[in-house]
């Protein structure tokens, strides 16, 4: 699959932009776990063009991610095509790499968003939809990508319309959210107007799907039944970093890979940390760690306290300390005869 001069390869999988998720260390951890392509967290457009250091670093991408999409989002038209110049300007903007693709979130559902008007709160307005990827198309050099959702609720779903609106006027690629914007994150994301969007024959552009995607055989359905280019995974992702190599392994001999051992996961959990800490030092880089590793051994007996400890402490050495604990605890816990000390 290509988006523009981008070869993915064959039925590649994306990381999805998340906020508070889809950090470097993230993206990182995510491309060498088989992920083909990964996205910053989205950035507000009016905080890039007021300069705002937040939105400005969150611009910063590194080589070992490439390649990597810069997600902009934004209601208002002469925002959004200054903010998507700015984010082809990225690397010169924030250091660092920069984006391989410029994509616009009209999906996100959250009130703070879509209430505005911006996300998939431009569901309701597609006409202005439209008319802003046709300016940022026009402004920036870089492919131009959207992802969206299959309308505002079930009276209107208009993503059938609205791709082949989004197609002409010079977007690259098309990632549709199998939900409408009422449904949220609930219910089944509904695939089969994902498939309509991909066989119309007027569509020529690659289109992902995105939507309950949490293992090889859903993986699978979505490629063979549906026919999209390629698959983008987001909540199932969450402490979970391996599905894509998981998934990639599914896809190729056609059986699950066998399950990761705790040993593994602290590995991972621990070039996570060290990552983290490596692009945000002390103790930013701890804090903002957390919140995935308080998803990393989720189903392991008798872990509340240990989880606790690790996503309260602040402190680097005591963190490693937990998650050399974790990997003795529960590589031991068939040993009944010899139980391990408790945490102190």
């Amino acid at each position: 699959m290509k988006i523009g001069n981008l070869d993915l390869g064959e039925k590649p999988l994306l990381l999805a932009p998340m906020e508070d998720v889809t950090d470097a260390s993230f993206r990182i951890l995510c491309r060498e776990q088989g992920a083909a392509m990964v996205y910053t967290e989205f950035i507000p457009s009016d905080g890039l063009i007021r300069d705002a250091a937040k939105a400005i670093a969150k611009m910063k991408t590194g080589e070992e991610e490439s390649p990597v999409g810069i997600q902009i989002y934004g209601h208002i038209p002469e925002s959004m095509v200054e903010a998507a110049r700015m984010a082809d300007r990225a690397a010169e903007i924030a250091g660092g790499h920069g984006a391989d693709v410029i994509d616009i979130n009209f999906g996100c559902p959250v009130t703070k968003i879509a209430g505005r008007g911006a996300g998939s709160g431009m569901m309701r307005e597609p006409d202005k939809m439209v008319a802003i990827t046709k300016a940022v198309v026009e402004a920036v050099g870089k492919p131009v990508t959207v992802k969206t959702r299959l309308g505002w609720d079930d009276n209107s779903k208009i993503i059938v319309e609205l791709a082949e609106r989004l197609q002409d006027v010079g977007i690259q690629a098309l990632t549709i959210h199998g939900r409408t914007r009422c449904q949220m994150y609930k219910g089944k994301a509904d695939w089969t107007l994902i498939g309509e969007v991909k066989n119309n024959p007027r569509m020529h552009i690659p289109i992902i799907g995105n939507g309950d995607i949490t293992d090889g055989p859903s993986a699978r359905e979505a490629f063979d039944r549906y026919g999209v280019d390629a698959i983008m995974i987001g909540r199932a992702t969450f402490g979970h970093p391996w599905i894509f190599k998981e998934i990639n392994h599914y896809l190729k001999y056609g059986e699950a890979m066998p399950p990761m051992s705790v040993e593994e996961k602290v590995a991972l959990a621990r070039r996570q940390l060290e990552l983290s800490l490596a692009l945000k030092g002390e103790p930013r880089g701890v804090y903002e760690m957390r919140r995935h590793l308080s998803c990393y051994f989720k189903g392991l007996p008798d872990f509340k306290e240990t989880r606790m400890k690790m996503v309260t402490t602040l402190d680097v050495a005591e963190l490693y300390s937990i998650l050399d604990y974790i990997c003795e605890r529960y590589a031991l816990q068939t040993d009944s005869e010899n139980p391990p000390q408790a945490l102190q």
